[in-house]
């Protein structure tokens, strides 16, 4: 190699080396995080047992079958261990109060958010999901040679804290790898499905397990079938993860599953397999309140809350890249939200403040799957830029009222938090989120019960020879340009199996 080609090999994206004993707290959580106490209340939650909460919630839910809710709890995933659900609490004019399922997300933030439970577990939420879901991962795979790796997109404060703990537990130096979309010669790649990540020498190192934490559009780079072992494997996202019309499917099919069981997965009444030309008659359909989702997009990005026609209009002129999407019905204020088959359902909002202004606020509850079940690892709430009024005024944009997700992606295609608007589960926050107990322990099960479904997906379309059955998926999720981003992260696999013929 000549000089000028080595320092170009030197100048390009590589991973960072992490070793054991780099884990800093104020690294791996937002500052507000570290200086704050966590609620009593969130504290006992979280300490709770699986069979405490089965006698709580069947004692509040008398048609719940107790062995039925036990037998959820303690369901062991085999591919989606790390899961995050987002929740909105809702009620009705009749007080009929519940938790909804807004969407659920595979590797999901949460632990950066949380306040840390006691003063000698500074790694708290990190640690136990590496050692729930990542180090069984490795001791399958005894005597594999080549090195640990996390991949990521964004969130670098999380996605360096889990580095740090993998390299503490294991006691490896870990590759911190960026793998963003739409890079050219990223630091990372696939080779007959084995992961290779460049060094800061410019050398290539085979990975043998890697931690992911890659979120947008993770399929179009990584290969459904690997030789590393990865977690969250990528099919997680296609299987309900990060795709928002598969999930749609699996939970009727869950759903279906826990009939007579007294339980249920419970989300907004959605469409899904929407042509863009149809999505005016189901806004109608919706009493002309209606949320439209690309199934595939994240972080706030690709949700249209709509509420008149001027905001209809507006999504009708993008030009979007799939072909299909999700509509459901919209959660807002009692007089404009959508008429659903069992009523109209609204937001129950913040506690009023000093001005007595209330804010819609969501609840994201990250959880973990191992051999023994699932537990809680985070929680955390959002509220909405602006107060949710009783009628909106004409030409005021309803995501500014409805919309709660904190990321801000930037121009040059970076991403920040508005973390002003991050309600922490501390001593201050809490109180003013409006929930109990009971409700912690309703969106705890109802997050589990996502995951569950969204595992149960994934094995159905999962080949015995670790490949996607794409006759079944193109039967739930036939998007031409979706199956075209498929085809391109296949590229790094050993083989790539043509889809079959259209009938």
């Amino acid at each position: 190699m000549d000089v000028t080609a080595s320092r170009a090999a030197l100048h390009r994206q590589h991973a960072n080396l992490v070793p054991p004993g780099s884990f800093e707290p104020r690294n791996h959580f937002y500052s507000r995080v570290l200086n704050a106490q966590i609620h009593p209340l969130v504290s006992f939650f979280l300490r709770m047992s699986n069979r405490r909460i089965v006698n709580r919630y069947c004692h509040l839910n008398p048609r719940v079958d107790p062995q039925a809710l036990e037998d959820v709890l303690s369901y062991s995933p085999k591919h989606f261990q790390w899961a995050g659900a987002d929740l909105f609490c809702t009620t009705t004019a009749a007080g009929n109060r519940r938790l909804v399922v807004i969407e659920t997300n595979s590797c999901p933030s949460g632990n950066k958010s949380m306040p840390i439970p006691s003063d000698d577990d500074e790694q708290a939420g990190y640690r136990k999901l590496i050692e729930t879901a990542f180090l069984p991962l490795i001791s399958k795979r005894k005597g594999t040679s080549g090195d640990l790796a996390v991949l990521f997109d964004k969130n670098h404060m999380e996605a360096s804290g889990y580095a740090a703990v993998i390299a503490d537990l294991t006691g490896e130096d870990v590759f911190l790898t960026p793998f963003p979309d739409a890079t050219e010669d990223p630091p990372a790649r696939f080779t007959d499905g084995l992961l290779e990540v460049r060094d800061a020498q410019g050398r290539w190192r085979p990975i043998r397990a890697a931690f992911r934490y890659v979120t947008q559009k993770p399929w179009n780079r990584i290969p459904i079938r690997t030789r590393t072992r990865i977690l969250n494997p990528v099919l997680t996202c296609l299987s309900g993860g990060r795709n928002k019309l598969v999930a749609m499917k699996a939970y009727e099919l869950y759903n279906a599953e826990l009939e007579g069981s007294g339980l249920h997965i419970r989300t907004p009444q959605t469409i899904g397999d929407v042509a863009k030309e149809e999505v005016p008659l189901w806004v109608r359909r919706f009493g002309g309140h209606a949320v439209v989702k690309v199934p595939y997009s994240n972080a706030g990005q690709g949700v249209f809350t709509i509420v008149n026609e001027r905001e209809l209009h507006r999504f009708m002129e993008i030009d979007h890249p799939y072909d299909r999407f999700v509509v459901q019905s919209l959660i807002g204020n009692y007089v404009w939200s959508s008429v659903e088959r069992v009523g109209r359902f609204y937001h129950v909002g913040t506690i009023p403040d000093r001005h007595g202004h209330i804010y819609v606020a969501d609840l994201r509850v990250m959880v973990c799957g191992g051999a023994t079940g699932f537990r809680p690892l985070a929680v955390y709430a959002r509220r909405s830029r602006k107060p949710l009024p009783a009628v909106l005024e004409e030409g005021e944009s309803s995501w500014e009222v409805l919309g709660t997700n904190l990321s801000e992606r930037q121009p040059d295609g970076s991403w920040t938090a508005s973390t002003d608007r991050l309600l922490l589960m501390d001593r201050r926050d809490f109180n003013t989120i409006g929930i109990g107990t009971d409700d912690l322990i309703e969106a705890y099960i109802q997050s589990v019960l996502a995951a569950i479904a969204i595992d149960k997906m994934t094995a159905m379309l999962l080949t015995q020879k670790g490949g996607l059955r794409r006759g079944l998926f193109r039967s739930l999720d036939d998007d031409d340009a979706l199956f075209d981003e498929i085809r391109e992260g296949a590229k790094g696999a050993k083989t790539i199996v043509p889809d079959p013929p259209k009938d």
